[in-house]
């Protein structure tokens, strides 16, 4: 999974997580309020939902680097007129210029996986 570049504990900015397509609005403006968890009264369910949760959470992660990769080997592409340096990449990301380069292989690599799957 990937991981922000390292940061000092003052500069560090404090990322609120994007609010998930399928939790009412209503139930996000409650700060104790968290897919219902708090409402679970048995241990089991409770268990069970959190892990639940916890997995698709991973997935979604997962998911989104696959993204960002592929974003950035397309705004690293040198046939692009617009293109950007690995530095522009880290910057927009909040990456470092090291893990920039290695995500943009990253996503071009997962763009040839694509375009070899589509091919056959």
């Amino acid at each position: 999974m990937a991981e922000p570049a390292e940061q000092s504990g003052s500069a560090r900015r404090r990322v609120r997580p994007a609010p998930l397509i399928f939790e009412p609005a209503e139930a996000t403006a409650d700060p104790e309020h968290f897919f219902g968890l708090e409402a679970m009264d048995d241990p089991r369910e409770l268990l069970a939902r959190a892990t639940e949760l916890t997995l698709a959470f991973r997935a979604a992660a997962d998911r989104a680097v696959e993204y960002q990769a592929v974003a950035a080997a397309q705004l690293a592409d040198p046939g692009r007129f617009d293109r950007l340096t690995d530095a522009d990449i880290a910057a927009r990301a909040d990456w470092t210029e090291d893990y920039a380069r290695k995500m943009i292989e990253f996503g071009r690599g997962l763009t040839r996986a694509n375009s070899r799957d589509r091919e056959e």
